[in-house]
């Protein structure tokens, strides 16, 4: 997902794209660990997306405390 993709989403739907990105990382790491992962740029991929998502969550809180 994008991460203009990632802005349109609400704040729900954002914890829940995180919550699904982290389940999914953790399937890569544990398909990883076991030799059963045949591509591992899948991982990288994965750790980028919830870092985008963690971002614009944290980006979305500062906005809000600077609003309030």
């Amino acid at each position: 997902m994008r991460s203009s993709d990632i802005r349109d989403l609400n704040d729900t739907e954002l914890r829940e794209h995180i919550r699904t990105a982290r389940r999914e990382l953790f399937g890569l790491r544990f398909q990883h660990a076991t030799s059963e992962l045949e591509n591992t740029a899948g991982l990288r991929r994965a750790k980028k997306e919830i870092a985008r998502a963690l971002t614009i969550q944290r980006e979305r809180e500062l906005q809000a405390s600077d609003n309030g």
